[in-house]
This record gives C-alpha cells, structure tokens and sequence, in this order.
C-alpha cells in the first residue's frame, strides 16, 4: 500500500482541534486497496498565549487523558541498541571511510543491508521508510557540507537507536492505517533529535514541536520547511505539566504580564480613564468552569488571560456561559451569584422575557445600502438616516456598528426551517436595529480596560419565553465586549434553540428544579427590578 501523507499548514488549520483526532475521522482521508492518503499535522509552536492556563491545561489533557495515544519526547531518549546492529553500523561507517562518502542512495542501500532499518516486519512502512531515510541524509549532506562532516555518524547511529526503540513499537501499537503514530516533543533538542524528528515527519507522522522560550530547532534549516506557529508571549522553558494544572498557580503572573503590556501598549506608560474609547472593542470568549465565573468575572478587563491592546483594537476576554441546575447547596449558588453581579456596577439582571420585542419588519434595503463588498461597513451605518443611537459619541457608535458586522458575518446562529446563510445574517441585521437604550448607556460607560459590563439572565421558565430576537441581542452583546452569565435552574433548553453551541460554555449544576424562588440578594434584600422591563413586550 503506498502511503500519500497531505502536509498541512498549522497557520491554516485549527490544530489544537484537529490534531487529538483520529486522522481516519479528519477530512481528506482517503484509503483503498493501493493507496492511503491522509492530513498529516506537523509544525513548531513557538512561545506561549497569554492564556498560559488553557495552554498547560491542554496540553497536559492532550497527552495524560484517557485513551491517549500520543507520545510525548522532550530528551533523554533511550539510547539501548542491540550487540548486532551495533556490530553492523561499524561495518557500515568502515565501508563509508573507505570509500571516501557514499552517496546517500548507496549509504541506505547498505544500510539494508546490515539490517539497520527496522520495520521488517512492515513492508509498507519499511518500503516508505528507505526512501525517507535516503531524503532525510539527503537534508544532512545539504546542511553540513556532506556526508563526511564529524556529526554524521552520531546523527544517523541515534537515528537508528531510535528507529528499533521508538518507531517500530508505535507501529506495532497502533490499528494503521486507521490511525499514525503522533508525536510531541517538547523544550530543546539535540542534533541528533532534530534530524530524528525530521524523520518523523517524513515518514507521515504526526509532529508537534512546542518551545515556550520561541527557540525554533529547525532554524535555518535547508531542503525542508517546517510551518511555525508564533503566540505572543514567551517565557522560560518549564517541565511539562504532568499535573491538572490550576488557575491559582498562574494567575498573578498573566495579570503582571499583562498589565505590563497595556501599560506600554501604544507607547503609553499607563491607561488613562477612557483613554481607549476611540478604539474598536473586539470580544475573546474565555473557555471556563463553573468556579471561574465568579473569579473571572469579578476581574477588571486588563487582568484577564488574553486581553490586548493593539492597532486601535481592544481584544476584550469576555465570560459567554449558561449554569444548567442548581446546587444543592442553595446558600452557596446565591452567594456565587451576588457575587459576581455586585462586582460591578455595570450590570443588568433580566428575570421576565422576552428581553426585547422582535423586529419583524422587511429591513433588506437598509441591509444592502449598508454592504460594502459583501461586508457590512460600519461607517456606512452610523451615517444612515435610520441609525438610532447618533447621540452617543463616534467612537461607541462605531464600536457598537463593527460588533454588529462581524456578528453577522459570523453569523453564528441556528437556522430555522430553510433560512440560508444569507437569511440569518439579514435576521441578525434587523434585530441590531432595535438594541435598547439601557445597553448604549452601559456601553457608554464601558471603559474597555476596566469594568466589563454584564448581563445576568435567570430564566425559571415560569416569566415568560425567552425568543430568538433575545439570542440576537445575546450575540452581538457578546461581539462587544459584554459578560453574558445565563443561568437556568431547569436545566431547560432556551439560549441552544437559536445560538452554536460552540459559542458559549455550559455548566451542569447537582439537580434541576421547577419551582426555584428567585433570592432577592445574597442578605435577603430588596427585590431586583430590571430596567428592560420597561420596554414593550
């Protein structure tokens, strides 16, 4: 069977996502009974997010979760060789010396035939790997002048030492051509490891090299490219986790790190109030638990994992997530939410529904006058004669308008019966058109690097329904830069009729229940009022 390995580009795919999976469930895998053809993920990934928690966090999953099959090197590589293969590479590099440098052709030939190669037993493999042990010297000669430099003999004797110890048990160990070998090495590497993980890649494994300190082992490397993936940050190399990582361990470092960064962002040395108000906010949706809620969403803006300042952009990491039940421990549930809503007082607790009445009316001609090249252009729309918010100040305008272009361009919502693409994002635009003014007077007084303002949803089931032109507001909220915290002690479906899943975190609680007493506040206080309720229903 010939193997047919279709390299893909890290920069262009999400790799976090594809590389856990099968490579027989990815797309373009493809095998019959001569061929087999398949993406292969392969790259360096320099440096570390500012999100260094979700990173340990899925790297530590990637590798110690149930099921795991993908194999972490980071040094110390078992160097055992048996007594015959020793005996044959001495025979090999004396025939090698005598003539002076084999050719690369004529050195794997008599590699066979000392019986160097493994994968004996793997015909397909061992075919495929005779040719890429012949590239791979072939990568050598090029980079070192040829084969007689110093280095050649340690490189290809590891090589071998590693091809018996590593590569013909992962074979062994796996159902191919359903599945290949994946491999992650981490931190620094030898000579001898980087050509060895060139052979990897070679062979059509997968091969993910990570380098926190953005030390890249390939630099500069001739007759090969390898893809690098850069994240922003960088810090000294750490041991890979082999522990559940915990918040609590990183988060006064990303919150120094970061606040370092905004207070010489744009060449500033410190945010003055309001002194990105000019700028576009741009929503990062942070992937949480249930616990970090609370504890994220007590945090000022410029604390939080991700948030940047860049190009007159803010990357704003927002909370999006849904609390499905109630704990059992009801004092407990309260105190958590009165927490998190007298964190700020930015904040807007919804109880009856629907939040705001639908727009029903045809408003494709306002849709299309606003398109620009098949985008929505904001300039375009807060110059409109049927924009309503022209008392708020041009930037906010022009913060509230993009949220809504990239809204509905994503278009990240659920379609109902045969609505196309384009009809949800035409949807979408109209329910823009209608936001409530006690969302522009909050947005009025958001100042992107401080307090992030938060809408807080309890829907009991029993105050109305929540609808679809509800979800449309959710979302482009969201888009902006708001918290959004829904919390549903039914545990009944109501943001999922209409928004992807992917878009927001859900968190199951101990039990649902059906008649929950809404807790006036954490003390037993006064009953909250929504100011939405005002509006027509």
């Amino acid at each position: 069977m010939e193997l047919r390995p279709i390299p893909q580009n890290i920069n262009q795919i999400d790799w976090q996502v594809e590389f856990p999976i099968p490579v027989s469930t990815r797309i373009g895998f493809e095998k019959s009974t001569d061929e087999i053809s398949y993406p292969q993920i392969y790259g360096v990934i320099l440096g570390v997010p500012l999100d260094e928690f979700s990173y340990n966090e899925w790297l530590y999953d990637l590798v110690y979760a149930d099921h795991s099959k993908i194999h972490l090197l980071n040094g110390n590589l078992d160097k055992q060789i048996d007594n015959q293969v020793f005996q044959g590479i001495q025979k090999l590099f004396n025939t090698h010396q005598e003539q002076k440098g084999l050719s690369p052709n004529r050195f794997v030939a008599f590699m066979q035939g000392n019986n160097l190669l493994p994968l004996k037993n793997h015909p397909d493999h061992y075919r495929y790997l005779t040719l890429k042990f012949i590239d791979l010297i072939t990568i050598f000669s090029e980079n070192n002048g040829g084969l007689l430099h110093p280095d050649f003999r340690r490189v290809v004797v590891d090589c071998i030492k590693w091809g018996f110890n590593y590569i013909d048990k992962w074979l062994q160990a796996i159902d191919f051509p359903n599945e290949i070998p994946q491999v992650i090495w981490y931190g620094a590497a030898s000579k001898s490891e980087v050509y060895f993980l060139i052979l990897l890649y070679l062979l059509g494994f997968d091969v993910l090299v990570f380098n926190s300190e953005k030390n890249n082992i390939f630099k500069d490397l001739k007759g090969i490219t390898i893809p690098t993936f850069e994240y922003p940050s960088e810090m000294p190399l750490e041991p890979f986790p082999t522990e559940k990582p915990t918040r609590k361990s990183t988060t006064a470092r990303k919150a120094s790190m970061e606040l370092n960064k905004i207070m010489n962002s744009d060449g500033s040395l410190l945010l003055k109030p309001f002194q990105l108000r000019e700028y576009l906010p741009e929503s990062i949706t942070l992937q949480t638990t249930y616990d970090e809620i609370r504890i994220i969403g007590k945090e000022k803006a410029f604390v939080r994992p991700n948030f940047k300042v860049k190009n007159e952009l803010v990357e704003i990491p927002t909370l999006f997530s849904k609390v499905l039940g109630i704990s059992t421990d009801r004092t407990k549930y309260w105190q958590d939410f009165y927490e998190l809503k007298q964190s700020t007082s930015l904040v807007e607790v919804i109880r009856t529904f629907p939040i705001k009445p639908e727009i029903k009316g045809n408003q494709k001609f306002h849709y299309q006058f606003a398109l620009e090249n098949g985008r929505l252009n904001p300039e375009k729309i807060i110059e409109s004669n049927w924009w309503l918010h022209k008392e708020v100040s041009k930037g906010m305008q022009l913060a509230l308008a993009s949220g809504i272009s990239r809204c509905v361009e994503k278009a990240d919502f659920l379609p109902q019966g045969k609505e196309t693409k384009e009809d949800i994002q035409l949807y979408l635009f109209s329910q823009a058109m209608n936001i409530p003014p006690v969302i522009t007077k909050l947005l009025q007084q958001f100042d992107y690097a401080q307090d992030i303002p938060k809408i807080m949803i309890y829907n009991d089931g029993n105050s109305g329904i929540f609808t679809r032109s509800d979800a449309a507001l959710l979302l482009i909220l969201n888009e902006i830069g708001f918290d959004i915290v829904i919390y549903n002690p039914t545990g009944q479906n109501d943001i999922e009729l209409y928004i992807e899943a992917s878009k927001f975190d859900s968190h199951w609680l101990d039990e649902v229940s059906f008649n929950e007493t809404f807790q006036t506040s954490a003390k037993g206080t006064t009953a909250l009022k929504s100011i939405f309720n005002k509006f027509v229903k």
